[in-house]
């Protein structure tokens, strides 16, 4: 129904519709995507009265705007920034209740990269293999944001819940990614891997879904050539020819012929989302026997 959707206004730099992924399909070179802060997600998802599944917008950098074609609880979490309503400032990392008609802006981040708008209902795009994220590696999904485009949203699950606000874990000035070393460690020299828990890394503007790139020193190569292409994780430190690691995000390929000198363990790769280019990057080492359930909690 057209009365149960939103228009863009302004799509952004890059704005998707984003969920949990897709989980299971990576044997048919399926990337799991979904939403690259899932805490983010899951916290705009519950704000509004939503299961941690619905469907949300994932904007980067820029934000989006937004006309609403029904009233709707909305609220935007993640990256901070400006919330309007029809011109008027409102509350970031809040329930919101939006007239229909109403114009719904979140802008520019001020902190971090991205930000998520959660509408009570969820977006209603076409589910693709269990998911509704767009995914920028392989097109599933819908595709990202354009202006003019209309976009359902589910119906209402009922009252939200009692909170007036959200809590926010910052950005920090530095990001900090442990690595868990393998399963390639052995293609580098030990100098090489001393530059990695070392060296002077930030992060590149080249970065996306894909993968977070980062500017600075190179790893030293122990072995020539390159490997046969091998299954890639979700968190792993790939080194392509340059030498420069590349963390694998939630839209990776499925495999690659580069080798990974580590992996960095999922609960750390929200704030990798969040890190904005130039943002310094230092990699401390994390052993196998620490890495667990116990060490998570």
């Amino acid at each position: 129904m057209t009365d149960s959707a939103f228009v863009v206004v302004r799509s952004g730099a890059l704005t998707t519709v984003q969920d949990l992924g897709r989980v299971g399909h990576a044997h048919l070179g399926v990337p799991h995507s979904g939403a690259l802060d899932l805490p983010a997600h899951r916290l705009a998802n519950r704000l509004v009265g939503n299961p941690d599944g619905a469907a949300t917008l994932e904007t980067t950098l820029t934000g989006c705007a937004l006309r609403l074609r029904r009233a709707a609880t909305v609220a935007v979490t993640g990256a901070p920034c400006p919330v309007t309503v029809d011109g008027r400032p409102a509350a970031w990392g809040a329930p919101l209740r939006i007239p229909a008609g109403a114009l719904l802006e979140a802008g520019a981040a001020t902190h971090g990269v991205r930000s998520y708008v959660a509408f009570d209902g969820g977006v209603g795009a076409e589910v693709v293999l269990g998911s509704r994220a767009t995914d920028v590696l392989s097109g599933l999904g819908p595709a990202p944001l354009a202006d003019g485009a209309v976009l359902r949203l589910g119906p209402p699950r009922g009252p939200t819940p009692g909170a007036d606000w959200a809590p926010h874990r910052g950005v920090a000035r530095e990001l900090v990614l442990p690595v868990v070393l393998g399963p390639r460690d052995d293609w580098f020299t030990t100098a090489g891997l001393h530059t990695l828990t070392t060296g002077d890394f930030r992060v590149s503007a080249a970065s996306n879904r894909i993968g977070l790139r980062t500017e600075g020193p190179c790893l030293e190569r122990a072995k020539d050539g390159e490997l046969p292409s091998e299954g890639m994780a979700l968190g792993a430190l790939q080194v392509p020819p340059d030498g420069r690691p590349v963390l694998f995000l939630a839209d990776h390929p499925t495999t690659g012929g580069y080798p990974v000198v580590g992996v960095v363990p999922e609960p750390y790769l929200a704030a990798a989302a969040q890190a904005a280019p130039g943002t310094p990057v230092r990699f401390t080492r994390l052993d196998r026997v620490s890495w667990g359930p116990a060490a998570r909690r």
